[in-house]
């Protein structure tokens, strides 16, 4: 069956294309292999997303979901394993069947970058975070635990001493990878401390995160830390890893970030990308549903300006 529009990953980027794509009249197919919302789906709160507060990430992704399939989108169950996309007629491969449409929307999103030590999938959402824009307001006044040494951990880590009454940087090393002027302003904030030379070795608690073990690289030495009046705050900031490994060689990437322009085009007609995979300086819900909006709406405009058809989304004003 060749569809108008196949979206890839059924985030909040991927939901949305979904959407704005049914809304347009285009035949829509979104494919997820996992639950629609992505990253989204385990935060039990999310806080900043425009008009609707005291919503989780599952409640906000499950409601999207039913608006596009209210008009006509259809959704598939399935992971994609190849895609064909220089062709006229894009190709898709999934593990269940194939599926051909005019145009793609790529939104399988990018995942955090994880450690491995005990505990850390158990207490994720229930004290570990990967997102501090999302997550630090509830520390206010409390202690936070930064896990990382870089740019991002440490530009993190600054954004969090707004909130946190204090923030320990934890890094393997004895001097921090960030850029000097982040060092610069990270060791002159009266907030933010370091822990040396050291890696979380575990993560304990009951329903909650409630104990931080490091080790000493050094020397070996256990510390155990407890906060046990108020919530445990400990962010992951190792990096990211981008779902776009099955489009190497056909996408132009950097770093396994795919590159769009501002209408989320990519270097191949037909093919867009939007959210977190794209390269870009702010990776959040709202920024993830504009691309998605964008995306859709550009999709549906190159079939309209291959068929010589109504360019609907100007016509009724959808943008």
């Amino acid at each position: 069956m060749l569809y108008d529009l196949i979206v890839l990953g059924a985030g909040p980027a991927g939901l949305t294309a979904g959407l704005y794509g049914a809304r347009a009249k285009l035949k829509t197919l979104v494919i997820e292999k996992g639950i629609e919302g992505g990253q989204i789906s385990n935060t039990t709160d999310v806080e900043n997303y425009p008009g609707t507060p005291n919503i989780s990430g599952f409640e906000l992704s499950h409601t999207v979901r039913k608006q596009a399939e209210s008009f006509g989108a259809e959704f598939v169950s399935d992971e994609v394993i190849e895609a064909d996309l220089k062709d006229k007629i894009k190709k898709i491969k999934t593990k269940e069947k194939e599926y051909e449409a005019k145009t793609v929307i790529i939104a399988t999103g990018a995942t955090p970058r994880k450690l491995g030590f005990p505990g850390e999938d158990i207490f994720e959402g229930r004290g570990i975070s990967y997102c501090a824009t999302c997550d630090a307001a509830f520390y206010q006044d409390f202690d936070v635990y930064v896990i990382g040494g870089g740019d991002s951990a440490v530009d993190e880590a600054l954004f969090i001493s707004k909130f946190a009454k204090k923030v320990y940087i934890v890094h393997r090393r004895d001097e921090l990878r960030a850029a000097k002027s982040l060092q610069d302003r990270a060791f002159s904030n009266e907030k933010i401390d370091f822990i040396w030379d050291s890696v979380v070795e575990e993560i304990k608690g009951d329903k909650i995160a409630e104990e931080l073990v490091l080790r000493n690289l050094k020397t070996g030495e256990l510390t155990s830390i407890k906060q046990a009046d108020g919530p445990f705050g400990i962010f992951i900031f190792v990096g990211f890893i981008p779902e776009t490994q099955i489009f190497e060689g056909q996408i132009e990437m950097e770093k396994g970030y795919i590159k769009t322009d501002e209408d989320m085009n990519t270097n191949i007609e037909g093919v867009f990308a939007a959210g977190d995979l794209r390269v870009k300086n702010l990776r959040q819900v709202v920024t993830a549903t504009a691309d998605g909006a964008i995306a859709a709406v550009n999709a549906e405009k190159y079939i309209a300006e291959q068929e010589g058809t109504v360019y609907k989304a100007f016509e009724e004003k959808q943008i």
